[in-house]
């Protein structure tokens, strides 16, 4: 269609929408709207507010910008004297294209947040009324419908309850604002922006949503190019009356997952060419990544996170002389079992992210529950080890057999996530915004490099040659590698009680302890011949069932500061964007309590004097990120640097583009760079 019919028609259907104006308020919508209000807010205090929107099938809404037609939510307020509302926000939209028009549109349920101030002088317990008059348009690919809608909720004065779920569920689909300005210059019928972006984000359908009206061609094709650590979009003037703004705002969509991050660009130079960006998910190659991910989990064998499980891969490769055959089947049931918890957690991970969550690598550590399963899981194995029991089919130290392979492989895999290597920190965070299929190659990869030296040793009889001969050493042994996993055990307890709280933390200490009573129980019946017994189960059963319901309800959100050597803040974007402003220099590390290699960085190289002295001499902001619970903003904020998890150390110099530092730290490299 050329563009002067393009336009006239994106001007009949604008004005269609501002004149058609009163439908009867009684008559259906095709988008059902919902205002919601996060919780109570103190006198003076903010609360948030959602218009939850809900479009029929084959229906949308649109962004505040809508593009070449279309309208976003139009509220008008009936507040009491003294409330305050600020503006709307809106997730990441998405683009259609109908009949040559672009649109900027939601084909799916969104929310779109306000904060609202409560008046100072509110009266505690309260109950203040709100009311608002919301306008919008409801379309079709082939109608449109103006439609609105009076709404009212009410919001209690008092103290702030803890963060809803769906709220928090709704501020991950913001786009996450990024930490420095970009520059735009407008020349020979381009806008150009250079936005400071890292070259490890990966992009794979970028799209840039401006947010100003007639200063660019909406449908016309958007050309990305990389300048090292910026990203430079070369857009096509709008035809008729462009303006020339002072200031341009917009959203930068990563992927059609709807990933991105708002922005703002002043006037300013912006680099010539660059490396074109290829649509798809080509940078870097996929093979680059397969090999990342490959050598990631080989490296994953000798991190501290993954220390504790090579007690159970000691005891089955100093098992596998016993035949050439055996041990290649127990090398193929265990690299089986490894790729497949692999890959069953890069499903999970997967489709929660496109069910909305914000997760990233290592995301069930996040939760108290799955914590205290695997406390149980860490204190049966530390029992059979000591010999208290046998295990009758995992066989972990027993006589060798492909079944307790694979589930020594599933159970190595699952106590591997916690942390990432050098080589898998890029792989699995390209493994979040990449299509499914190469995404879930990645995962394999990974659980290959995993299971790689045992496969190897299970293969090459020079490599079991070397093994000693299975012998009464092997039940000393078996004891001493129970001193790892028992340590395990502690870590997680001490895990449990960050995470939820010390009442969390004893309640399931107290229950592992009862299932080693239990386990000793069963060791006896073991030891005179006998199987668990009925009794023996009934009892489990009901440890189990007591934990599953009872330690839920002790889940505590907040839960005490560590001691820190090096004064931080907690981290947010708008700390980030503070101190930017001001000219300070910021360090900014991303960090878990179920991260182990997050923890040496922090003993041996950041909570140091040395450290401290050198970033409060140079004036450093220093923002700490503690993802040891899920948190919707560092999860964000990891997925635009290109991070699928923690440790993320980045440095932003004053007035400076960020660099992102190694995930092995020492004092010399931080203090290095205030010098």
């Amino acid at each position: 269609m050329p563009r002067i019919y393009r336009r006239l028609v994106s001007l009949m259907l604008q004005l269609c929408a501002v004149l058609l104006t009163t439908p009867a308020l009684a008559a259906p919508t095709h988008i059902t709207p919902e205002l919601l209000v996060e919780g109570p807010a103190a006198p003076g205090g903010t609360v948030t507010l959602a218009f939850l929107m809900k479009p029929e099938k084959a229906w949308h809404g649109y962004w505040y910008n809508p593009g070449d037609a279309g309208l976003g939510l139009s509220p008008e307020w009936g507040l009491l004297a003294g409330t305050k509302v600020g503006e709307l926000a809106y997730p990441v939209p998405q683009t259609l294209l109908v009949s040559g028009l672009m649109n900027h549109v939601y084909e799916h349920d969104y929310a779109v947040l306000v904060p609202l101030t409560l008046p100072a002088n509110a009266a505690p317990g309260a109950r203040l009324p709100i009311r608002v008059h919301l306008k919008w348009l409801a379309c079709t690919d082939e109608v449109c419908v103006p439609e609105e809608a009076d709404l009212a909720a009410e919001v209690t004065v008092g103290q702030p309850r803890s963060p809803d779920a769906r709220f928090d569920a709704w501020r991950t689909a913001l786009p996450a604002p990024l930490g420095a300005n970009g520059q735009f210059a407008i020349e020979g019928g381009k806008v150009r922006i250079a936005i400071p972006l890292p070259r490890g984000v990966a992009l794979t359908r970028p799209h840039l949503f401006l947010g100003e009206h007639r200063v660019v061609d909406y449908a016309a094709s958007q050309v990305f190019y990389r300048d090292g650590d910026r990203l430079v979009v070369e857009l096509p003037r709008a035809e008729f009356e462009p303006i020339t703004p002072d200031r341009l705002t917009a959203v930068l969509r990563f992927d059609e997952a709807g990933n991105g991050v708002s922005l703002a660009a002043q006037p300013g130079a912006v680099p010539a060419g660059g490396t074109p960006l290829q649509s798809g998910p080509t940078v870097p190659a996929l093979w680059v990544l397969l090999l990342s991910a490959l050598a990631g989990g080989l490296l994953l064998n000798v991190m501290p996170c993954v220390f504790p499980i090579l007690s159970l891969k000691a005891l089955s490769l100093a098992r596998a002389g016993e035949s050439e055959a055996q041990a290649r089947s127990e090398g193929l049931a265990y690299t089986a079992g490894v790729v497949l918890a692999c890959l069953a957690l890069g499903v999970l991970l997967l489709a929660l992210r496109a069910a909305g969550q914000e997760v990233g690598w290592a995301f069930q550590l996040q939760e108290p529950l799955v914590v205290a399963g695997l406390l149980l899981l860490a204190v049966a194995i530390t029992a059979n080890l000591l010999g208290v029991f046998e295990f009758a089919v995992p066989g972990f130290a027993s006589a060798g057999s492909p079944k307790g392979a694979f589930a020594t492989g599933l159970l190595a895999a699952f106590a591997a996530t916690p942390c990432t290597g050098p080589f898998m920190a890029a792989a699995m965070g390209a493994a979040l915004l990449l299509p499914v299929v190469p995404a879930l190659l990645l995962f394999a990869a990974l659980g290959l490099g995993l299971a790689l030296p045992f496969l190897a040793v299970a293969w090459l009889p020079r490599l079991r040659a070397l093994l000693p001969r299975p012998g009464a050493w092997m039940v000393t042994f078996r004891k001493v590698m129970a001193v790892p996993m028992g340590l395990t055990a502690l870590a997680l307890v001490w895990l449990a009680s960050r995470l939820a709280g010390s009442g969390f933390a004893f309640a399931a200490a107290l229950i592992a302890l009862i299932v080693v009573a239990l386990l000793v129980l069963l060791g006896r019946r073991q030891n005179h011949g006998r199987a668990a017994g009925e009794r023996w189960w009934v009892m489990l059963a009901v440890v189990v069932a007591f934990g599953a319901i009872g330690l839920p309800g002790m889940v505590r959100e907040s839960v005490g500061e560590s001691s820190s050597i090096l004064p931080s803040q907690p981290f947010s974007e708008a700390a980030l964007a503070k101190a930017r402003t001001e000219g300070k220099p910021v360090f900014v590390y991303m960090t878990a309590d179920w991260c182990l290699t997050c923890k040496v960085n922090e003993a041996t190289a950041i909570e140091r004097e040395d450290t401290r002295a050198a970033f409060e001499k140079a004036g450093v902001v220093v923002l700490r990120g503690d993802w040891t619970r899920r948190d919707a903003a560092i999860t964000r904020y990891l997925t635009a640097r290109g991070a699928a998890g923690v440790p993320l150390y980045i440095w932003y110099p004053a007035g400076g583009e960020a660099r992102q530092l190694p995930q092995v730290l020492t004092v010399e490299t931080l203090t290095g760079l205030v010098k």
